[in-house]
């Protein structure tokens, strides 16, 4: 029996003769728009965080039913060269402090998970650059959840290897977000997009 190329498994599919006792193609049903919102378990607001010590992206995202996920604020924290360790890691944690405060209801505090750094110094500033991010959720009493990088892509843009750049425009079409965000700004929100997707209660 020929193969059936695309072309003519549709024509056939559409006329309502498959011929030759082929079965007729099944085409995929279309989703409605939100459909795959309805089906999140998450609903509520979540704080996304991307930590570092000159540059911590923060992003609030409230997910609710039967509708987009929405970014009501986001912010790079930007600390000086020339400010010492203890300056900026009060920075960080006051930003924190200060974003869980003005969303209220904060449900879930989501992290980007350092995996790997140059050297041994770098990994001391990063993890205390989390660190101050962690205490100021972790003394509101909010759950602090951390997620690797390559789990964070794979979940918002569909593949591990994507570049901050599709990160980000990956993030602007889930949120419906028209207006560009700063690539830490941008990380952040994923965090949060990847929590709430892939958390399961």
């Amino acid at each position: 029996m020929a193969k059936m190329s695309s072309r003519q498994m549709w024509t056939a599919k559409l006329t309502g003769k498959p011929g030759a006792g082929r079965p007729a193609a099944t085409p995929r049903r279309a989703v409605p728009d939100g459909e795959l919102y309805q089906k999140r378990a998450f609903c509520g607001l979540v704080l996304g965080i991307d930590p570092s010590l000159r540059g911590t992206g923060l992003a609030l995202v409230d997910f609710q039913a039967n509708r987009m996920p929405v970014l009501l604020r986001c912010r790079t924290v930007r600390v000086p060269a020339g400010r010492t360790l203890a300056v900026a890691l009060a920075e960080i944690h006051r930003a924190v402090a200060e974003f869980i405060a003005s969303g209220a209801g904060v449900r879930h505090v989501a992290l980007e998970r350092t995996i790997y750094v140059q050297n041994f110094q770098t990994a001391q500033i990063l993890g205390a650059a989390r660190g101050a991010a962690i205490a100021a959720a972790a003394l509101e009493g909010l759950p602090v959840f951390e997620y690797p990088p390559l789990r964070v892509k794979q979940a918002v843009a569909g593949t591990g290897r994507a570049s901050k750049e599709q990160l980000a425009r990956s993030v602007m079409a889930l949120l419906g977000h028209g207006k560009a965000l700063a690539f830490d700004e941008a990380d952040a929100a994923g965090v949060a997009l990847c929590h709430a997707f892939t958390w399961q209660p």
